[in-house]
């Protein structure tokens, strides 16, 4: 772990009994409670509720995957940012978290643009 990892984590260590009272609030003001903490943002937070309250509205943004795998599997198209994301994810309010979870464990996702690369006969070097 860098020490711009650690240095989070022990902030929140510290602040740990304020960040345990966000299990019993509602989404918004947990995720500011938990955003509150320098080295924790909408990432992290959303993981964090999802796991801990099963906040089933929790949408990780800035994830570098989700965005692409949700667009490609609701629309059939690439290059799905956050704010489209969350937009496709509309109909599904209150269980965005739950819909991508979903998606997720269907397995679509986009294909690969090329093929592997498939090493040469290295008895030729």
């Amino acid at each position: 772990m860098d020490g711009k990892r650690s240095a989070a984590v022990v902030r929140a260590a510290r602040v740990a009994g304020r960040l345990e009272e966000a299990a019993s609030m509602e989404l918004p003001q947990a995720m500011a409670r938990l955003q509150a903490v320098p080295g924790i943002g909408p990432w992290m937070a959303a993981e964090v509720l999802q796991r801990s309250n099963g906040a089933p509205d929790a949408v990780t943004v800035g994830d570098l995957h989700l965005p692409r795998i949700v667009g490609y599997a609701l629309t059939g198209r690439r290059g799905t940012d956050d704010a489209a994301m969350l937009e496709l994810l509309a109909p599904y309010a209150d269980q965005r978290y739950r819909a991508c979870r979903l998606i997720l464990l269907a397995g679509v996702v986009p294909p690969r643009r090329a093929p592997r690369f498939s090493p040469g006969d290295i008895r030729a070097l």
